[in-house]
C-alpha cells in the first residue's frame, strides 16, 4: 500500500477527493489545495488517468524532522534513492516552506539536490544530471515550520490540467481542471442540453463532452513521471490505459441524449475551438456557431439546458467599463431565452456578477491560478413572459436594454438622456465639443459627468460616510452602464476620476481604479480656439469648463492689448487672448509640465511663438514673481488672476490661501496695471468672501459678474465659481 497526495487548486478538495474515493482510494483525506490518499500502483496510476480536478498526483516516499539545513541534508541522503531511479534520469527539486533556519526556499532545494547526488555518488560511482525544464523526476519536498519534512515524486509528469487537447487557445483561457469543476458544480450530468455562449478555444464545452462520454482525461498524454521509477509497471500501466480506451470507445458509439453548443463573437477563436475539439475526440458531439452575446437565441428550440460560462473578468481581458454590459446582456439572454434553465457562471468580481441581476441559488469560491473566484450557480424559473420578451427583442437587436436595469439606474437613465438631448444640441449651437452633462442632479448618483467630444469623463463626489462602501460601488458601475447606453460610447472611451475609500483587496486597483486603461489625449473646439485634454493622467482634464465665458470674455476684450495670465495652468485663457488680437501674452506658472501644455495649445491654434517678446512663457512662482514685476516696468492692460484655493507646493514661497492672501496679490497686481487696466479675479472656493472695503483701501473697487460667467451647462451649481472685474479707483 501506497500513499499519495494529489494537489488541486482551492475550492477543489472536496469534488476531488470524492473523485479519488469513486477510483478506489482508501484513507482519503482533504488539506488545503489537496487530497492525500493511500492504494496499491494501480490507484496511482488510474488517479494520474481518470482525474478531472487534480493538478498533480504526488508519490509519497518518506518524511523526517529537520530544524537546519544539516538535519534536512541527512534525512534526504538516509533514503534510497537508488532503488526508485537509475543514474541516468535527469532530476529537478521543487522545494517548498521555511523554518527558522532555512528561509531560502532556493538554498532548500540545493540541500536536497546535493544530498540525492551525493548518495547516488557514494553508492555508484556517478551522479544524477539536473534538468529543471523537463527532468525525468521531479522530487518535492516541503517543510513545514513545525521543522516537519515531507518528501514526494510527481508521478504524473506534467500537470494534470494539461489534457494536450489544447492546442491553441484564445486570451486568458481557463485551466482545463477548473472547467471540469464548473462542469461539475453546475450540476449538469449529461441528461439536457448543454450551452457556453462565450466559449472561446472551447476548454469548458470539451470537459463537458468528456465527463458526458466518460472519457478519461489523462487518454491523451504522452508522457507519465512513473515511467521513469524501477517501480514502474508498464503492463499494469497499458492495463489502465486499455481499460479507458474501451470505456470511452462504447460511450461514442451510444452517443449522448443531450446536445452541447458552443458560441462566440470571433469566427477564428471558433475555429480554434473547433479544432481543440477534433484533438480531444469529442468534435461528433460539440457543435459551434458565432453569435454576439446580444443576439443569442436558445438553439434547443427554446427548452430548458445547463449553461455554463467564463465571461472575461477585466483581469487581463478587455476593458471593465464594456464588461459591464456583458454581464448585463448575459443577465438579459438568461431570462429572455433560457427560463427554467441552470446557469453557473465565473468571475473574480463580484461586482460584475452583480450586473447579471438574478439571485444566485449557490456560490462556490475557487481559483482561477492565483485569482480568487466566485462560480454562481442560477436556477431560472419557468416564466410565461419569456416568450413575449424574445419577441419584443426582436432576433436582430443591437440596441442597448433597460429591463435589468434597477428602478433607480433607470431614473439615472433617463435623467442622463434628458441632459444629453438637451445640451447636445445647445453645445452644437455654440460650437463647444466639451461640456458638462450631469451634475449630481440625482442623490443616489453623485458625480459629475462630462463630455468631451466622443468620450465622457465620470467623476465621482465622495459619498456620505453612512453610505457602504458597496453601495458607493454599486450606483459608479450603474452610472458608468447607463453612460454607455445613453452615448453609445466603448467603454474605453468613458473615464473615471474616483475620490473614494479604497478596501483592501478591491477589484480596481491600479489604472482601473481611476478609470485608465490607456492614456488618452485629444483635441477639443470651444468657440473656435482648439484645446488639448488629457482625460487619463490627472483628476483635471487640462480644461476647466466652467471658465468657458470667461476665456470667450477675454478673447472679446484683449485685441490690441498687453495680457498677463497668472497660475496660467496649461494657458487656455493665453490663448483666447492671444486669439483675440492681444498685443502680447505674457503666461506664468511654476510647472514645467503645464507650460509645455500652454505651448502646445498655442500650437494647436496656429499661433507662432516664435516671437518671445510678444509671448512669453515664464516659469516661477507667481508670488515672487509679483514681487519684482514692478522693477521690470511694464504695464498689462488686462490681466486673469484665477489662483489656487489652497497651495503648498515646494516651489512656493511659504503657503498660499486665496481667502488670505487675495487682497496682498491684488495689491501687487494693481502696481503693474496699465491706467484704465482690468484685472479678472476668479477662483473656485466655495465659501470664498470678498471685502470691498478693504479692497477700497488699496485704491480698487470690484464688480461681482459670477452670473455672467456661469455657462448653460453649470446653471445646477452657480457656485462652481466666483468672478470679479477689478479695476483700480479714478481719483
Amino acid at each position: 500500500m501506497y500513499k499519495y497526495f494529489a494537489t488541486c487548486p482551492k475550492g477543489m478538495e472536496q469534488l476531488l477527493a470524492a473523485e479519488l474515493t469513486e477510483l478506489g482510494a482508501s484513507a482519503v483525506r482533504e488539506t488545503t489545495a489537496g487530497v492525500s490518499f493511500s492504494g496499491e500502483l494501480e490507484t496511482g496510476y488510474k488517479s494520474a488517468m481518470w482525474s478531472r480536478f487534480s493538478s498533480r498526483i504526488l508519490f509519497s516516499l518518506t518524511d523526517f524532522e529537520a530544524d537546519d539545513d544539516l538535519s534536512l541534508y541527512l534525512g534526504i541522503s538516509n533514503y534510497a534513492w537508488e532503488d526508485l531511479f537509475s543514474v541516468e534520469k535527469t532530476i529537478s527539486v521543487s522545494f517548498s516552506g521555511q523554518n527558522s533556519e532555512i528561509r531560502s526556499t532556493e538554498y532548500g532545494a540545493v540541500k536536497v539536490k546535493d544530498a540525492i547526488v551525493d548518495r547516488f555518488r557514494k553508492k555508484q560511482g556517478a551522479r544524477p544530471s539536473v534538468d529543471r525544464r523537463n527532468p525525468d523526476v521531479l522530487i518535492y519536498v516541503h517543510l513545514d515550520r513545525k521543522n516537519h519534512v515531507t518528501v514526494s515524486i510527481d508521478i504524473s509528469g506534467e500537470s494534470l490540467h494539461r489534457r494536450e487537447y489544447r492546442a491553441k487557445a484564445g486570451a486568458a483561457p481557463i485551466k482545463e481542471n477548473l472547467a471540469a469543476v464548473m462542469v461539475r458544480r453546475s450540476g449538469w450530468d449529461g441528461s439536457t442540453n448543454f450551452i457556453d455562449p462565450m466559449c472561446g478555444s472551447g476548454t469548458i464545452l470539451i470537459e463537458a463532452a468528456l465527463s458526458a462520454l466518460n472519457m478519461a482525461p489523462g487518454l491523451r498524454r504522452k508522457r507519465l513521471g512513473f515511467s521513469n521509477l524501477l517501480i514502474h509497471d508498464e503492463a499494469l500501466w497499458e492495463k489502465v490505459r486499455a481499460e479507458a480506451e474501451e470505456t470511452a470507445k462504447e460511450h461514442q458509439e451510444k452517443g449522448l441524449p443531450c446536445r452541447i453548443m458552443g458560441f462566440d463573437r470571433d469566427p477564428e477563436i471558433i475555429e480554434i475551438a473547433r479544432e481543440n475539439a477534433e484533438k480531444a475526440r469529442v468534435a461528433d458531439f460539440v457543435s459551434f456557431g458565432v453569435s454576439e452575446l446580444r443576439d443569442l437565441r436558445n438553439p434547443f428550440d427554446g427548452a430548458p439546458a445547463t449553461m455554463v460560462t467564463n465571461p472575461p473578468y477585466g483581469e487581463r481581458l478587455g476593458n471593465v467599463k464594456d464588461l459591464l454590459t456583458v454581464y448585463r446582456e448575459l443577465g438579459d439572454v438568461l431570462k429572455r431565452e433560457f427560463p427554467g434553465s441552470t446557469a453557473a457562471v465565473i468571475s473574480s468580481s463580484k461586482d460584475l456578477l452583480s450586473y447579471i441581476r438574478l439571485r444566485a441559488s449557490k456560490v462556490y469560491h475557487l481559483f482561477n491560478g492565483s485569482l480568487p473566484c466566485e462560480l454562481r450557480v442560477y436556477s431560472l424559473r419557468e416564466r410565461e413572459e419569456a416568450a413575449g420578451q424574445a419577441a419584443d427583442a426582436g432576433a436582430g437587436s443591437a440596441a442597448p436594454r433597460t429591463e435589468s436595469l434597477s428602478e433607480s439606474a433607470t431614473a439615472f437613465l433617463n435623467r442622463f438622456r434628458k441632459n444629453l438631448k438637451h445640451l447636445s444640441k445647445w453645445a452644437a449651437r455654440e460650437g463647444v465639443e466639451a461640456y458638462r452633462a450631469y451634475d449630481a442632479d440625482l442623490p443616489d448618483y453623485n458625480a459629475a459627468i462630462d463630455i468631451y467630444r466622443d468620450a465622457a469623463v465620470i467623476q465621482e463626489y465622495r459619498a456620505p460616510k453612512e453610505i457602504p462602501e458597496y453601495e458607493s460601488h454599486r450606483r459608479l458601475l450603474d452610472m458608468v452602464e447607463c453612460v454607455r447606453m445613453a452615448t453609445g460610447f466603448e467603454g474605453k472611451r468613458i473615464f473615471l476620476k474616483q475620490r473614494r475609500r479604497q478596501s483592501a483587496g478591491s477589484q480596481y486597483t491600479g489604472n482601473e481604479a481611476s478609470g485608465r486603461d490607456d492614456s488618452l489625449e485629444l483635441m477639443v473646439s470651444e468657440y473656435g480656439a482648439r484645446y488639448l485634454v488629457n482625460l487619463t493622467d490627472r483628476i483635471d482634464t487640462g480644461l476647466f469648463l466652467d471658465y468657458r465665458l470667461v476665456r470667450r470674455y477675454i478673447r472679446d476684450n484683449a485685441k490690441g492689448k498687453s495680457f498677463l495670465n497668472l497660475f496660467c495652468y496649461t494657458g487656455t485663457s493665453s490663448v483666447a487672448a492671444a486669439l483675440g488680437g492681444a498685443s502680447s501674452v505674457v503666461s506664468v506658472d511654476m510647472s514645467s509640465t503645464y507650460l509645455d501644455w500652454t505651448q502646445e495649445n498655442f500650437r494647436l491654434n496656429g499661433i507662432d511663438i516664435s516671437d518671445a517678446m510678444k509671448y512669453r512663457f515664464v516659469k516661477a512662482d507667481c508670488v515672487r514673481w509679483l514681487k519684482t514685476a514692478e522693477n521690470e516696468g511694464r504695464k498689462y492692460d488686462l490681466v486673469l488672476f484665477d489662483p489656487p484655493t489652497f497651495s503648498n507646493s515646494k516651489s512656493m514661497e511659504g503657503v498660499f490661501s486665496v481667502q488670505d492672501d487675495y487682497q496682498e496679490m491684488l495689491r501687487l497686481i494693481s502696481g503693474i496695471l496699465a491706467d484704465g487696466g482690468l484685472i479678472i479675479f476668479s477662483n473656485n472656493f466655495r465659501g470664498f468672501s470678498l471685502d470691498p472695503e478693504a479692497l477700497a483701501g488699496l485704491g480698487l473697487s470690484a464688480e461681482d459678474v459670477t452670473p455672467r460667467t456661469i455657462p448653460e451647462d453649470y446653471r445646477r451649481t452657480p457656485k462652481i465659481h466666483c468672478c470679479y472685474l477689478v479695476r483700480k479707483i479714478c481719483q
